[in-house]
């Protein structure tokens, strides 16, 4: 239950930057000491043995190393993300998966996952948060904020595609770009509990016009990533082993000696931080998919509740400290009546995550959904012929669900997000505005363009709900 007085959360206790957010402010670690070398030789080359096929009887040569030398954070975070691409080339890397992790790589991974907090597989945090760094030494020192992704590269990559590097890192900017929405939201809540209204207002419309940049971040998606190239090279190395039954592995993975299979869900952008702590600010609640109770009330959505136990451990911590004190739209609500530019506000914050949300599909829409009705073009077969990869892009069943990385039906899950994050609004023309179809969406931008002229998605967002508020005043609509 949220709460007016209880502390709020101080961001350095959960490994938090105020100035790069859920990304280490200290850069990563990479390379590991030389006692490791075996796992750095073998990742650094990672792409020919998956070329050549010769990663396992790589790997199958491997002594059990000892993770008590490791000695830092970032170095037991770099081991984690090693670690992540050598097991997943070694389950998806030959044409047919195997159930079975070598001890060798699946002893220490469990005693690094259980040390961080966090689940022995390929997740947003050891493919993002923890595997790039500086093309030059600038120490995190730029000129402008938009200048920190074009000092980016990768450490590791499963193809060594510039498609796969650019693919984590949009997501490594996004989170960059992300912390001023956490320093933001977290002001609001400050100043909601001082009841300074003006200053909440100020801090929404900030928040929204960082949340309309992020939107333009995942749209830089296109700009070098190839979705053929995604999805038939990239994405099969990135699945889990929960849900793949399709893919070649009903019964999940067994860890070395381990006597029960681990059920797994693979890397996903629902793993980020960011994206739920944007939700909690804005106290956007989602539920089951497509699932409701018998009274017609809808359970909390399981899966975003799981994805929280496969971020960093401090990371989760910090959300559930954020759901005990998120009275952002609280405050709105109880000020609605006397503070309309509040309510527009909120609402306009809320509309630039459901433009987010609406971008994030055609995302998928492009690189998943159109890519995957090229396959039952092609065939399974022919798939597996022409791009000699393993998992998802070789199911055998192509009337089934499409489901992500992380094994969830991908499509109703995205758009019921997407809904759930207009129906927040908290002024009645703005829930009415932010249920509209498709359709009408276009047509709304359409009469947007035509009124303001160019101006970002923000500042659409607000003069149009503003706009719509001044024609219904008399008709009581707020």
């Amino acid at each position: 239950m949220m709460s007016y007085t209880y502390p709020l959360p101080e961001l350095s206790d959960y490994d938090i930057s105020g100035k790069t957010g859920f990304l280490p402010e200290e850069l990563p670690v990479t390379r590991l000491p030389a006692y490791y070398e075996s796992w750095e030789n073998t990742v650094a080359v990672l792409p020919a043995l998956l070329l050549t096929k010769r990663i396992r009887s790589v790997v199958d040569k491997f002594e059990v190393l000892d993770t008590s030398r490791l000695e830092t954070e970032p170095q037991w975070r770099r081991a984690y993300s090693v670690l992540g691409f050598l097991s997943h080339a070694y389950i998806w890397g030959v044409d047919v998966p195997t159930n079975k992790l070598p001890v060798q790589l699946a002893k220490p991974w469990v005693e690094i996952s259980d040390h961080l907090r966090i689940p022995p597989i390929a997740t947003y945090a050891g493919l993002c948060l923890w595997n790039w760094q500086e093309i030059l030494p600038l120490d995190g020192e730029y000129e402008d904020e938009d200048a920190f992704l074009d000092n980016l590269r990768t450490i590791s990559t499963f193809t060594g595609s510039t498609d796969e590097s650019w693919f984590y890192l949009v997501s490594v900017y996004f989170e960059y770009r992300c912390a001023p929405c956490i320093r933001t939201g977290l002001n609001a809540i400050r100043y909601a509990r001082n009841d300074q209204p003006e200053k909440v207002t100020e801090c929404l419309k900030e928040l929204a016009e960082s949340i309309d940049y992020l939107g333009s971040v995942l749209m830089k998606m296109e700009e070098m990533c190839d979705p053929h190239v995604f999805y038939f090279k990239l994405r099969p190395y990135l699945a889990g082993w929960k849900n793949m039954e399709s893919a070649g592995l009903p019964n999940g993975v067994y860890y070395g000696d381990e006597k029960e299979p681990r059920l797994l869900s693979g890397g996903s952008n629902a793993q980020s931080s960011s994206i739920q702590t944007l939700d909690l600010l804005l106290n956007v609640n989602h539920m089951a998919t497509g699932e409701s109770t018998a009274d017609g009330h809808s359970h909390a959505n399981p899966f975003m509740s799981e994805m929280r136990s496969y971020m960093p451990g401090k990371h989760a911590d910090f959300l559930e400290h954020l759901s005990k004190v998120n009275i952002i739209r609280d405050y709105v609500m109880k000020n609605a009546s006397k503070n309309k530019e509040l309510v527009l506000a909120y609402d306009a914050s809320v509309a630039m995550l459901k433009i987010f949300r609406d971008k994030h599909i055609r995302i998928v829409t492009r690189y998943i959904v159109i890519q995957a009705q090229k396959e039952k073009t092609m065939g399974s077969e022919g798939v597996q012929k022409s791009t000699l990869r393993a998992g998802l892009a070789k199911s055998n069943n192509t009337n089934k669900v499409l489901r992500g990385t992380g094994g969830t039906a991908l499509l109703p899950f995205l758009k019921q997000c997407r809904d759930e994050t207009g129906n927040t609004a908290a002024g009645s023309w703005g829930r009415r505005l932010l249920s509209v179809k498709e359709k009408e969406i276009v047509v709304i931008e359409e009469k947007v363009e035509g009124k303001s002229g160019k101006k970002s998605d923000a500042a659409n967002a607000f003069s149009l709900i503003s706009t719509m508020t001044d024609n219904v005043k008399n008709q009581n609509s707020w």
